[in-house]
């Protein structure tokens, strides 16, 4: 296993063929870097790594929104999420933006001084729809969908990621994340044209598109997403989606208490070749830092035919189903239990 992933075998850059080299290209060309651990982990699931990519895409480096507020979003979620690696990565693509101080002063516990960012991060680091929309109703395809992707993003790379972003943690080092966003100023502040990512999602499934992306490239993109990571629960037996959807479903947003009771519980009743399964999926859903090497094995071991693309594919279904149950707390659900559709979305 390559250093910093923790479960999978990613497809390298230089091996990627057919959707995985069309998404690594892009990647490269708008954001600047060849390598990116979290679409390399996710590079097992070509479906799974497109429609991430494009989400992230057509909210966070697209629009009419200043990127410095999408990025301070990306943080607070990444922040109240726990996951270190990303929040050590948007503090860095802060720095990118020009705001050096910001991206600092909130990773290390502060607050914005300046008010409007201060009320945007804050909505980003809720938990329940108390904190009202500090933004207007046509910038939120930019700012819900950055805050969405990065609840997704989140799960994802806290469960089969390590927190390292750089060798021997050097992300932690301020100079470090400083002269890697003076790196990737260029990229980062270039205004790029919407819509761009959604041919690397053409005939995919599609969900219906949430109310607050609607008609937009970020709507039609979380659409796709939806479907392709909800279509992991074939991966589980009945009794065991039932499972997960109704410990899911009762969550309310905040971190489960430390011991394995409220896992435990809802997996109690489930035959013994599901649990393993359902435990992976509950666990990325609710408390993907909490994955281990003995959850994943336990799986392994109960279903030795299972592949990489497959523990993507699994773990994406428990990432969107988090990842829904926050949008319906915070009071920007959107569909992603319906039916879905193909189509082509170019």
């Amino acid at each position: 296993m390559m250093a910093g992933f923790r479960y999978v075998t990613p497809v390298e850059p230089p091996a990627a063929t057919g959707r995985v080299a069309q998404v690594y290209a892009q990647f490269a060309d708008e954001v600047g870097m060849a390598r990116m651990p979290i679409f390399l982990t996710l590079s097992p699931a070509p479906e799974v790594l497109a429609a991430t990519w494009a989400t992230l895409r057509e909210s966070l480096l697209t629009g009419n929104a200043p990127r410095t507020g999408k990025e301070l979003v990306a943080l607070g979620v990444s922040m109240v999420n726990k996951c270190p690696f990303c929040v050590a990565a948007h503090t860095t693509f802060l720095h990118a933006t020009g705001d050096h101080r910001l991206g600092e002063a909130v990773a290390g516990g502060g607050a914005p001084a300046d008010p409007a960012q201060a009320r945007l991060l804050a909505w980003a680091k809720a938990r329940d729809g108390g904190v009202p929309r500090p933004f207007a109703a046509k910038l939120a395809p930019e700012y819900v969908g950055t805050a969405l992707a990065f609840h997704f993003i989140n799960r994802m790379v806290s469960a089969l990621l390590t927190e390292n972003l750089l060798p021997a943690n050097l992300q932690n080092s301020r100079l470090v994340r400083s002269l890697g966003g003076l790196t990737l100023a260029r990229k980062t502040r270039r205004r790029t044209a919407p819509g761009r990512s959604l041919p690397l999602i053409a005939g995919l499934p599609a969900l219906p598109e949430p109310a607050w992306g609607a008609g937009t490239p970020a709507g039609a993109a979380y659409a796709v997403l939806g479907a392709v990571a909800g279509a992991g629960a074939d991966l589980l037996g009945e009794a065991a989606r039932a499972a997960v959807a109704g410990a899911v479903g009762a969550w309310d947003g905040s971190h489960p208490p430390m011991g394995g009771d409220w896992l435990d519980r809802p997996l109690a009743g489930l035959p013994a070749g599901e649990r393993a399964g359902a435990r992976i999926a509950l666990l990325v859903a609710l408390a993907p830092y909490r994955l281990t090497d003995a959850d994943v094995a336990a799986w392994r071991d109960s279903s030795p035919s299972m592949t990489d693309e497959d523990l993507v594919r699994l773990c994406a279904f428990g990432a969107m189903r988090g990842t829904e149950r926050t949008a319906v707390l915070i009071g920007e659900s959107s569909t992603t239990t319906e039916t879905p559709t193909s189509g082509d979305r170019s």
